[in-house]
């Protein structure tokens, strides 16, 4: 069986706000907004819409800080806490020879930096990845970039993220969707046994728990 992991919230927990956050000048005013308006253009960075360095010097203006590219660099990636007991069932899921592809809106900067950081990444067969594609979800190319790029079949592909609108576009292509929230692990435990054991009755392979 195939299975699509969304990585934020879902392998990798963040807290941009608080990192970023130490990059704004003391006397800065409204650092709410400031915060706000710099992540409210992710999804135009993480689709590849913007080059890494006009990104960076564009929100370090936004932020009115002082501080350097590689000091937003460095900011903009220590956000990330791992998931543990998702990570749990990703080893598990390897063991048992289950394909692995990621499936994520995320950026040059995060990319391929996290997956130095955190080795169980490679576990990872393959990776689609919305700055790469030139698309983020939930809008369907990139959803499609997928099903074509690592030839899925829908019915046997099992796909995780934590985003409502993300879930609704994977239903929509036919994929075996779950919405995951790390505050109720054992739901997501409970649904990925019924699945494997679908998946076993129907003669995808042997099931290991």
């Amino acid at each position: 069986m195939t299975f699509l992991f969304d990585i934020g919230r879902v392998l990798l927990d963040f807290d941009f706000e608080r990192s970023l956050a130490r990059l704004l000048p003391p006397d800065a005013t409204d650092p709410r907004a400031r915060l706000e308006l710099l992540l409210d253009q992710r999804d135009e960075f993480e689709a590849g819409a913007i080059e890494t360095d006009t990104y960076i010097a564009w929100a370090l203006g936004v932020l009115g800080s002082g501080a350097t590219a590689e000091d937003f660099r460095h900011a903009w990636r220590h956000v990330f806490t791992p998931i543990e007991p998702m990570w749990q069932e990703v080893r598990m899921l390897a063991a048992a020879g289950h394909r692995l592809i990621l499936f994520s809106n995320t950026n040059a900067i995060h990319c391929p930096w996290i997956f130095e950081v955190f080795a169980d990444f490679a576990l990872f067969q393959a990776a689609v990845l919305s700055y790469q594609v030139g698309g983020v979800k939930p809008e369907p190319a990139i959803y499609q970039y997928a099903i074509a790029t690592h030839q899925l079949d829908p019915a046997t592909t099992l796909y995780i993220d934590d985003l409502p609108a993300n879930i609704a576009t994977g239903r929509s292509h036919g994929f075996r969707c779950f919405q995951y929230d790390q505050a109720n692990h054992g739901a997501f435990q409970q649904w990925l046994r019924g699945e494997l054991e679908r998946g076993l009755e129907a003669g995808h392979g042997e099931m290991k728990l």
